[in-house]
Order: structure tokens, then C-alpha cells, then sequence
């Protein structure tokens, strides 16, 4: 009888930690970088390939980074959010084009609307890869002293925006 117990003591852990893991958010990946500054880039603008946007042209304030594409579907379904997200003006969001053909994501924008400040098109994905992007659509909340925060995996939605992202966003404008 003794024999078996440790097998089954096992075994009810093991189902223990199963049973704790499918509880948990699949989009709920935690971050690396949060915490730490966020990687430094300097790519061409979507708009104006002459115009380069690099983190050091965004040090001292608040703002959010998107990665998106025009081949994506979550982009598409987060697109509303940042619509009226940009026209409430509380936060620059700045768009990060991502392994996405430049002429395609001019359509796209053109087709949907752009609620980005200023884009950067990161065609080969290194940038992304820096950041630690999974998939687009990715955002991150990013502080006056480019250290990265927050990172959303996935589209965002209302219910994101009003229990986690602008609190935090509204918190760190204040410091």
C-alpha cells in the first residue's frame, strides 16, 4: 500500500498545478521587459521614408507603442479602440508597422483610419523582436524615461483601456 502513495501524491499535484494553469489568461504573458527600458530603434516613417522616429524622439512624456499590420485580423478588431482613443487626445499612441508591406499599410490606414501620431515601419521585424513581440496586434505603455511598463498581448479593448492601461497611463503622466 505504502508503494503506491507517492506515485498518487504525485500524481494530485500534478492535476493541481493542470487545474491552476487552465485557470490563467493565455494573453496574460508576462513581459520581460517590463520594468526595463525599452529597446532603442530608429526606422524610416510609414507616411515619409525621409523622416526617421526613434525612442530618443519620444523621451519625456507618457505614450503607448502599437505594433500592427495591414495582414492582421486583432488589428482590425482593436482598430475602433484606438479610433476613439486618439480622439480623446489623453495619450500619444504611436504605430509600429510590422512586417508589413509599406504600400499595404498606407491602404490599410487610408481604409480604416489612422489614429497613430507618427508610424515606423519595421519591415523586417527586428524591432519587434527587441520588444519581444509574439504577434501583432502587441501594445505597450511606455514612461518619460522610455522604460516600458505595461504590455498588452492581443487587441485591446475598452475593458483594457479603462481597468489597466489609462490609470496607468493617467499615474505616470502625474510623476
Amino acid at each position: 500500500m505504502k508503494r503506491f502513495l507517492l506515485p498518487l501524491a504525485i500524481f494530485v499535484v500534478v492535476v493541481g498545478f493542470l487545474g491552476i494553469g487552465l485557470t490563467l489568461n493565455p494573453r496574460e504573458v508576462p513581459s520581460p521587459l517590463v520594468g526595463k527600458p525599452a529597446p532603442e530603434f530608429a526606422l524610416p516613417q510609414l507616411h515619409d521614408p525621409q523622416q526617421m522616429l526613434s525612442l530618443q524622439d519620444l523621451r519625456g512624456k507618457v505614450w503607448l507603442l502599437n505594433f500592427w499590420a495591414s495582414w492582421c485580423g486583432g488589428c482590425k478588431e482593436e482598430h475602433p479602440v484606438l479610433m476613439q482613443l486618439a480622439k480623446n487626445g489623453e495619450v500619444p499612441i504611436y504605430g509600429m508597422d510590422y512586417k508589413d508591406r509599406r504600400d499595404e499599410g498606407v491602404a490599410w490606414l487610408r481604409r480604416w483610419g489612422n489614429p497613430y501620431s507618427v508610424i515606423a515601419v519595421d519591415e523586417s521585424g527586428r524591432v519587434g523582436i527587441n520588444y519581444g513581440v509574439y504577434g501583432v496586434p502587441e501594445t505597450y505603455v511606455i514612461d518619460k524615461a522610455g522604460v516600458i511598463r505595461y504590455k498588452q498581448i492581443g487587441p485591446l479593448d475598452e475593458s483594457i483601456l479603462d481597468k489597466k492601461i489609462m490609470p496607468l497611463v493617467r499615474e505616470l503622466q502625474q510623476q
